[in-house]
This record gives structure tokens, C-alpha cells and sequence, in this order.
């Protein structure tokens, strides 16, 4: 199979699959599960290219497609046991219901099917990093191996931590600054976009270099600087005030870096 088709199939599919969890929000309210299918449509749009599409050497479409199986199960394990199986909408999305307020399932449907469209467009990321026909494990392969640990490791003790810290009754309104929360406000979210990076090593040479880099440059645009970061921080200052002020001006918003001390 084509390149292009097997792009276009997970295309149409993630489109239908994104219509039938809006449908799902719909009735329940709770818009978290576009996270779950995006989360989800990603592990199994590289599965299905390791198989469909035949480029590049076998063993390392099944390492990126391992590589991204294993970052997709464990995240949607997180969000189905934390988010979808919890009563109670996360933040963000209500918010945006009760700013669009009428208009929110017209819109909702736009942004679920908006998911479906990122999903195929990131996809492309593990396409490239499949199609080196070198048929040696090189030392960029090996980089790549590593910012995946990283990720992988890092990413899940964020969620850990932040877990253990919500568990505690004594913690609540407070804010989280222990472990990696103290050396990044979202570190979370940093070592997600790490994952994306891993497969640039990889994917390095099969592509132009604009092509491996797009995903994890439109990912760190959007966290940072679109629906990640932004409307989190807003939420934080609006329920905390100061005291997340403060957590602001001491911790890195990002990139996990040693803390300030206040002036």
C-alpha cells in the first residue's frame, strides 16, 4: 500500500471514530474522551503503517511502531482510569462549553473532528521515522532510543507524582511542587513533546529535515503557546491567586530548570 492511501485510510477513519465520541460527549457532557482518541488513533495509525506500508527496513518500522504502542498505551491507560472513567469534565473543555454556551456542540464536533485531522498529520512523524533503509542500527537510532526512555520515564513519574499529591486530602487547593512540579509547572507536558523529538534522530535522512521536524515543532507551539499551557495557567492564577502567581515566578513554565528564589 501507498504512502498516501494508508495516510488518507487512517484519515477517514480517525474522522468517523472522532464522530462517534463526539456523539458519546454529547450525551455524557464530558468531552475528555476526544484525549482518549487522539491518544489511541496515534498508537494505531503506526501499527498500521509497520504493516501496510512497505519501506524501509522491517525491524524499524516495528521499533517506531513499539516506540509509539507503547507511549499511545500507556497515556490512554492514564487518561481512561483519570479522566473518562471519572465523573466530572476536565477543566479546559468546560470552560470552552460554557464559552461557546449554545453554539458548543456545533463547535465541539468542529474541534473533535479538528483532533481527527491533527492525529493524521502527526502520524506522518512515525511514516517518516519507518522509512531509512539503512539496514544497521545507527547511533542516531540509538539517540532516538533514548529521548524515548526519557520521555516515557519522565512523562509517567510526572504523573505519578501529581497523582500521589492530589491522593492527599491535606493537599487540596494547594499547589503541587514536589518533585519534577518543582523544577517545571508542566513537566508533563515537557516530556510529552520529548517523545515527539525521539523520532527525529531516527527519521533523520528520509525525509527533508523541515518534514521530521514539523510535528514536534507544531506540538511545541501548541503547548506552549496555544491549548496547553495557556488556558491551564489561566485557570491556576483565577482559583489560586497569588500563591500560583508566586509558583510562576520560581518555576519554570516548561523546560525543567533549577528553581529561583524570590526576590
Amino acid at each position: 500500500m501507498s504512502p498516501v492511501v494508508a495516510v488518507t485510510l487512517v484519515g477517514i477513519v480517525m474522522s468517523l471514530t472522532m464522530m462517534g465520541l463526539w456523539l458519546y460527549q454529547r450525551r455524557t457532557l464530558e468531552a475528555d474522551v476526544v484525549d482518549f482518541g487522539w491518544t489511541v488513533g496515534l498508537g494505531a495509525a503506526a501499527l498500521f503503517y509497520a504493516i501496510a506500508v512497505p519501506e524501509g527496513v522491517e525491524w524499524r518500522r516495528w521499533l517506531v511502531a513499539g516506540m509509539a504502542g507503547i507511549w499511545s498505551g500507556r497515556l490512554a491507560t492514564y487518561l481512561l482510569l483519570k479522566r473518562v472513567m471519572v465523573s466530572g469534565e476536565d477543566g479546559r473543555y468546560r470552560d470552552l462549553r460554557t464559552k461557546w454556551g449554545q453554539a458548543a456542540q456545533r463547535k465541539f464536533f468542529l474541534f473533535f473532528q479538528a483532533q481527527a485531522l491533527l492525529v493524521v498529520l502527526l502520524s506522518v512523524h512515525f511514516l517518516l521515522a519507518m522509512r531509512s533503509s539503512d539496514p544497521g542500527l545507527r547511533a542516531l537510532d540509538l539517540i532516538g532510543i533514548a529521548l524515548w526512555l526519557v520521555s516515557i520515564i519522565g512523562e509517567s513519574t510526572a504523573d505519578r507524582q501529581l497523582e500521589r499529591f492530589r491522593s492527599d486530602p491535606s493537599n487540596a487547593d494547594q499547589i503541587c511542587q514536589t518533585g519534577l512540579w518543582r523544577a517545571s509547572r508542566h513537566p508533563n507536558y515537557f516530556f510529552e513533546w520529548v517523545h515527539w523529538l525521539a523520532y527525529v534522530p531516527i527519521g533523520f535522512g528520509s525525509a527533508p529535515l523541515w518534514a521530521i521536524l514539523f510535528a514536534p515543532a507544531l506540538l511545541f507551539v501548541s503547548i506552549v503557546f496555544v491549548t496547553g499551557i495557556p488556558p491551564i495557567e489561566r485557570r491556576s492564577v483565577a482559583r489560586r491567586g497569588e500563591a500560583y502567581r508566586r509558583y510562576q515566578r520560581t518555576t519554570s513554565a516548561f523546560i525543567p530548570w533549577f528553581p529561583k528564589e524570590e526576590s
